[in-house]
């Protein structure tokens, strides 16, 4: 079973998750391939992870933005994420970082489900065409007016047909997965992760008729910015972006590749959402 493994550094207990993998590798029949920042903590003789579509799964070890990460290392590829959690919230992730050695057994069995999820693409447009490559996100593509204070004015379209002009300070256009993100945090709806479908919520609209709606996932969202003084930011799934001028324009649409995340405890969607993020009430008033 050919396994990279991917983790953040500033974590307490990645050096201890690290060394496990690699004493019960020769144990479970593990063939390990580490992300650059790791070999030195896998030690002499680890081998680098240069070609993620080879891997039968791969291992995220850190937090969501690990994950997150994860997913965009695999660029398409169909690998599940076996993530784990070493940060606080760890929404994303399939266990805690004390659950790792009991699971993993399992795991190589075969004794889990890879739950699929859907995934973006955004690219940018201009005059002559396609602009930069395209950029995958598992959560959100968020358009925002990075240091100018003033609100951001943007052309809004779906499908090749124009819906209107949106004033606000950004907008989130995101997957079912990034519904309990930033689009949450701006007023947008819950939507169940597996259910595909992309989520456009403006960020602080200034008009109360604006508010976030839910597209068919073959629906192609297209943003271009109106009147802004300087380059519009793009940011996907809060790590890596890019920049969108007034003669140019957005295209976000669903991705052909969707993500695959391990599951194997049981839990479901809703039960992570009263247990990580408290939905339905504080979770004392539950007992």
């Amino acid at each position: 079973m050919r396994i990279g493994v991917v983790g953040h550094i500033g974590y307490e207990g990645l050096d201890e998750l690290v060394r496990h993998l690699v004493a019960q590798a020769p144990v479970l029949g593990l063939q390990l391939a580490f992300e650059q920042s790791l070999l030195p903590i896998a030690g002499a003789g680890a081998t680098e992870l240069t070609d993620p579509g080879s891997l039968d799964a791969l291992f995220a070890l850190g937090g969501d933005g690990t994950l997150l990460r994860a997913a965009r290392v695999l660029d398409g590829a169909r690998a599940p994420i076996f993530g784990v959690n070493l940060g606080k919230l760890g929404f994303l992730t399939t266990c805690r970082a004390g659950e790792f050695a009991a699971l993993l057994p399992r795991f190589v069995r075969g004794d889990f489900v890879a739950e699929q999820r859907m995934a973006l693409e955004a690219q940018k447009f201009g005059v002559d065409g396609a602009i930069g490559e395209r950029l995958r996100a598992l959560n959100d593509v968020v358009l925002h007016k990075g240091g100018f204070a003033r609100v951001l004015r943007m052309g809004l379209g779906v499908s090749g047909e124009r819906v209107g002009s949106l004033a606000a300070d950004g907008l989130v256009i995101s997957t079912p997965t990034g519904s309990t993100a930033y689009s949450l945090s701006a007023g947008g709806p819950i939507v169940e992760p597996t259910l595909d479908s992309i989520l456009v919520t403006p960020v602080a609209a200034h008009a109360l008729a604006i508010r976030p709606f839910i597209l068919p996932p073959d629906a192609v969202v297209e943003v271009q910015p109106e009147d802004a003084p300087e380059e519009v930011l793009v940011t996907v799934d809060g790590q890596v972006g890019t920049k969108v001028g007034s003669n140019e324009w957005l295209a976000v649409r669903r991705s052909n590749d969707p993500v695959y995340i391990v599951r194997i405890d049981g839990t479901t969607f809703f039960g992570r959402l009263r247990a990580k993020m408290g939905w339905g009430g504080l979770a004392e008033r539950d007992h």
